[in-house]
């Protein structure tokens, strides 16, 4: 497992920092003493190592304007995940309703996110047209979930670009290379 860096070292210690002003009973409370408090940011540094400098710091912000309590390391985990519509990630069911009212070629289309595409694309699109929704939403729920999840990380998704026109234009057969040919399959299956 890779090591901290020390970008998000200062991370958590102006975490800690913000939070002692933020909490300050309940700081002083949960760390009594010096050594409590850089025990803590040792643990919660090897905790939030997955997790870049500028999240952390970002879910510092949200814990203290969303939270009247001071943050478990737990919950201060969900506040670092991105939220999915700041990353312009639609709702399920609105991503359900987008991936199948799609018009063919899918990759031609509009897409609210690229998300929405693949979690349509993995899902089967013939799956989506021909099922109930009963039967479809959990599907592509469960694949838009995953693909999310990948986003939040900060996987890059991009839509294939679809293929150019050939730059050969094939001519129509004339009437004797029709006729040719076909006497030539002919011959090969023996009619």
């Amino acid at each position: 497992m890779e090591q901290p860096t020390i970008a998000q070292a200062d991370a958590i210690s102006q975490m800690f920092t913000q939070f002692e002003l933020a909490y300050h009973n309940q700081f002083h409370k949960g760390f009594g003493t010096t050594e409590q408090v850089i025990m803590a940011q040792q643990l919660w540094l090897d905790a939030l190592r997955d997790i870049p400098a500028e999240r952390i710091m970002a879910g510092t912000r949200r814990a203290i304007k969303e939270s009247k309590y001071l943050p478990t390391l737990y919950t201060i985990r969900k506040f670092c995940d991105q939220p999915p519509e700041e990353l312009g990630l639609p709702d399920v069911y609105n991503a359900y309703l987008e991936a199948c009212r799609a018009a063919s070629p899918k990759a031609e289309q509009q897409w609210s996110h690229p998300a929405v595409y693949w979690a349509g694309k993995v899902s089967d699109w013939f799956f989506l047209a021909g099922n109930s929704e009963a039967k479809a939403l959990p599907v592509f729920k469960r694949n838009y979930d995953i693909i999310c999840e990948r986003v939040i990380n900060g996987e890059r998704l991009d839509i294939p670009v679809p293929k150019a026109i050939s730059e050969t234009i094939n001519q129509p057969l004339t009437n004797a290379e029709r006729k040719e040919r076909m006497q030539t399959l002919r011959q090969e299956l023996d009619i």
